[in-house]
């Protein structure tokens, strides 16, 4: 498995990358961690021509907090997530699902821009965010704008980013102390979900249960009409397709994102 031929640029800015971005067009991807990206270019499935490193820009990486929100740089490494005093406080839930990516080699590399830029509907970082209800912040030649985590995700493996776009940071509530639950059913551990799910605050959002990460809309609706949540939770899987394949088919993974969800509701943190 070897890749395509390709030219390597590091960025030393995020002006910079933006500017390389618009430089080359669909030419380019943009490489972070590269968990994500170099296996697919390795089997071909991605033949950029260019790839900017923007692993090394150093406004890019790091976790401050406002009066509301944490704001996570891009680059910033899930290990760091996970360990972060200042996540496990006010966000523990997305601490808790960096915490379960891959295995601690791909923690150390991989990055929280990355994850949710490659926009995989089973992965940890996608259902976190969309349950805490955060926002990404999109950069590009025309300024920065913010894009919540419901309408970021458009497809399978397809997100809102526009061309020479590159996202920078990560927004998401400050919670401290609301109850959350997180489960996901796997096949072996550090796998990603066969089905996830993920609940705070009256959100609930889904892994592996359609393209995208969903939000289970018809349980939210009963949680806040006051149904009790092993009730709600039956309601989970309304209105999803998921797909099918050798591990689960589509029946058995709307029964797992019922189980799982029930689970999320009861046996919170």
């Amino acid at each position: 498995m070897i890749p395509a031929p390709f030219d390597y640029v590091a960025a030393e800015s995020t002006a910079s990358a933006i500017d390389l971005l618009a430089q080359h067009g669909d030419n380019a991807k943009v490489l972070a961690g590269g968990h994500s990206l170099l296996p697919m270019m390795k089997l071909r499935l991605a033949q950029p021509a260019v790839l900017i490193d923007i692993g090394n820009v150093p406004e890019l990486a790091g976790i401050a907090a406002t009066a509301d929100e944490l704001v996570i740089g891009a680059t910033t490494r899930h290990a760091s997530l996970a360990s972060s005093d200042l996540v496990r406080t006010e966000a523990p839930l997305l601490a808790r699902a960096a915490s379960l990516v891959g295995d601690p080699q791909i923690r150390h590399r991989g990055t929280i821009g990355g994850s949710l830029a490659h926009a995989d509907p089973a992965a940890d970082l996608p259902m976190a965010l969309v349950a805490l209800g955060g926002t990404v912040e999109l950069t590009g030649p025309g300024g920065t704008r913010q894009v919540s985590a419901d309408d970021f995700f458009i497809g399978y493996f397809e997100t809102a980013l526009a061309e020479a776009e590159l996202l920078t940071a990560v927004r998401v509530p400050r919670r401290p102390g609301v109850p959350w639950g997180y489960q996901k059913f796997v096949r072996r551990a550090n796998d990603w979900a066969i089905v996830g799910a993920a609940a705070i605050d009256g959100r609930i959002a889904l892994a592996n249960m359609g393209p995208v990460p969903l939000r289970a809309l018809a349980a939210e609706r009963a949680l806040a009409a006051g149904v009790r949540p092993a009730e709600a939770a039956e309601l989970a899987a309304d209105g999803t397709s998921p797909g099918e394949d050798i591990h689960a088919d589509r029946a058995y993974r709307q029964h797992l994102a019922r189980v799982l969800t029930r689970r999320a509701l009861e046996h919170r943190s």
